[in-house]
């Protein structure tokens, strides 16, 4: 598959091999700001999977924050490598590799993601005002929803570099997608190489013509197959409709972003230079710009490395101009404004 690459300016051109930490960071600190379900999932499963030396709970309520921390130590004799683990204020950040922020608001039940804009931009405003005050200058990953306007709002007001802010975007709904699709064809996520663009939400879409089983393009495999190809289209509606499917029956998701935020954190840590789907800044490379959207990314220790750019069909463009234009919307009508108060 042919694509055409946009890199993002960055200090430092290296692109491979092992980086050493940045001057004056520990090495593999992260921060969590935001102790709830979202949070303590990706928290729980560095326990599990191992790759970071410090964590760092940070919240609000400083006594959950103790709390938690408490139970993940207790955990550490069984994990898989020793970490430091401790609550702690916004001055721990100064030196972390990342900062990863799940704080604000959960989706209720029957609430769009957009719905919970406002009060989870004052929070974010709040929260990166505090991380900035630190002297923080690593990796600033954002899963508080609506992801995608709030990764923005993070970027205003932390004044960071745009490859050094990264949302969660579409990693979580291309996992749900990929899982599907893995059981509807029987055949191993790990092969099934397809993805969702646009907005963390309603407006996200799948461009099917990039999809792959392997090698194969999927479309040439289901029709080969003898499928019928409007399948797809149930499939697809099952990952958006996903989240509220979820929270309907438990009140809130958290499992699949917590072990996607890990994948993501490992990226960064591991220099992978490897492709996810995140909510990273347009400088035009789909026909937007000044705002987050879920598109490939590919990730290594400086944060967003390249945002790639796939030639999208006549109708797929226009899903992304739908996407980001709901997404233009809430910047200018609420985010805007709400970052430009005192």
């Amino acid at each position: 598959m042919e694509t055409i690459g946009k890199k993002m300016s960055r200090p430092d051109k290296k692109e491979f091999g092992p980086l050493p930490p940045c001057s004056g960071k520990k090495d593999r600190k992260v921060c969590l700001v935001g102790t709830g379900f979202v949070g303590m999932s990706m928290a729980y499963t560095f326990l599990t999977t191992g790759g970071v030396d410090e964590l760092v709970l940070i919240d609000v309520d400083r006594e959950k924050a103790i709390g938690e921390a408490m139970d993940l130590q207790h955990g550490l004799p069984y994990s898989r490598n020793h970490m430091n683990i401790k609550a702690g204020g916004y001055e721990e950040c100064e030196d972390a590799e990342i900062v990863v922020i799940t704080a604000g608001t959960a989706q209720k039940p029957g609430q769009s993601r957009l719905d919970m804009t406002a009060t989870n931009a004052r929070i974010m405003k709040s929260v990166c005002e505090n991380i900035m005050k630190s002297g923080f200058d690593g990796i600033l990953i954002v899963a508080s929803n609506p992801v995608d306007v709030m990764s923005y709002a993070a970027y205003r007001v932390s004044g960071l570099p745009a490859h050094k802010v990264i949302g969660s975007g579409t990693i979580l709904d291309t996992a749900r997608l990929r899982y599907l699709m893995s059981e509807y064809l029987e055949i191993s996520p790990t092969n099934i190489h397809a993805l969702v663009m646009g907005e963390h939400g309603d407006s996200s879409f799948v461009p099917w013509e990039h999809a792959y089983i392997g090698a194969k393009k999927l479309l040439e495999y289901i029709a080969e197959s003898g499928r019928d190809l409007t399948e797809l289209e149930t499939i697809y509606r099952q990952v958006q409709q996903a989240a509220y499917e979820i929270i309907n029956r438990k009140k809130s998701t958290y499992y699949g972003i917590g072990l996607s935020l890990n994948r993501l954190v490992q990226a960064v840590l591991n220099n992978e230079n490897t492709l996810l789907t995140l909510s990273v800044l347009q400088n035009g490379e789909y026909g937007h710009q000044d705002l987050f959207i879920g598109v490939p990314t590919l990730i290594n220790h400086e944060g967003v490395r390249e945002n790639i750019r796939l030639p999208l069909s006549r109708a797929d463009q226009e899903k992304f101009d739908r996407s980001a234009g709901i997404l233009r919307e809430m910047i200018d009508d609420v985010i805007k404004p709400i970052l430009s108060e005192a």
